[in-house]
């Protein structure tokens, strides 16, 4: 049996049940979002503004606080979704055995790790419109382009929430998630374009960071900030498409190994 069969708008239900656990603690998960990109800027803008000069990018010369600030949404958007589908759905998994009680309704596993996902993508949706508020306060995000930046946090959300579930279908306990954090996560964190453009580093580095998902949801949304919506590469889209569908379809596969099988 395919596992598109295996799906159907039942994991609205479950994205729902997590919705209505979240609103008892979304004050102080939204506290994050609110002051980090603050934060950053006080932080890069006056500890490095003496240090590093303007930044060339995409034809423009850019502060290096405003070549930054789009990143912090991507990265937001990264770790927002990622924590969601590794900590907290291993939580709900093995500790209050959520995932036992939803498998013994009509809601098939597929559905189960489908709604988990696109929960996890929708809170890194929200925490970047929370952010894009505070950015766009601070004069760092152009209007109405940077708009389009929720919809992309949202496919990106998809993405690393996707990973994750993977992550949690083969992780034997919750501290060797320190791993794939260590071994995937940091890289990406650090060489996607995120805190310096990927220009500056060795060809081979340069065409590492191309494959690295975080570095197609950086550009974007870089790109959308400063108002460049002709510029935003449909490529680095498809290949967020292509890179949740991959990932979905093994995190399902893996969850199913370690649940049923």
């Amino acid at each position: 049996m395919s596992i598109l069969s295996d799906l159907s708008w039942r994991f609205l239900r479950v994205w729902w049940r997590n919705l209505i656990v979240f609103r008892r603690i979304w004050k102080v998960n939204f506290l994050v979002p609110l002051f980090e990109p603050a934060l950053y800027i006080l932080a890069f803008g006056l500890g490095f503004r003496n240090l590093v000069g303007g930044v060339s990018y995409a034809g423009l010369d850019l502060t290096y606080t405003e070549f930054i600030a789009p990143a912090l949404i991507a990265t937001a958007v990264m770790w927002n979704s990622f924590f969601e589908t590794t900590y907290a759905s291993f939580v709900r998994m093995i500790y209050q055995k959520t995932f036992d009680a939803m498998m013994a309704t009509p809601l098939s596993l597929e559905e189960i790790i489908l709604a988990e996902v696109i929960w996890g993508a929708t809170k890194a949706a929200a925490a970047a419109g929370i952010m894009l508020v505070v950015l766009g306060v601070l004069g760092f995000v152009a209007f109405p382009s940077g708009l389009l930046v929720i919809p992309l946090a949202f496919l990106g959300g998809v993405a690393f929430g996707a990973v994750g579930m993977f992550f949690t279908g083969i992780v034997p306990t919750i501290d060797m998630f320190n791993l794939p954090i260590f071994l995937f996560m940091t890289p990406l964190f650090l060489f996607s374009g995120t805190f310096f453009p990927i220009s500056s580093l060795p060809p081979w580095a340069q065409k590492a960071s191309l494959a690295f998902p975080l570095y197609h949801v950086v550009e974007p949304i870089r790109l959308l900030s400063l108002g460049m919506t002709e510029d935003v590469p449909l490529l680095s889209i498809g290949y967020l498409l292509i890179f949740s569908v991959v990932f979905l379809k093994l995190a399902m596969s893996s969850m199913r190994r370690r649940l049923i099988h």
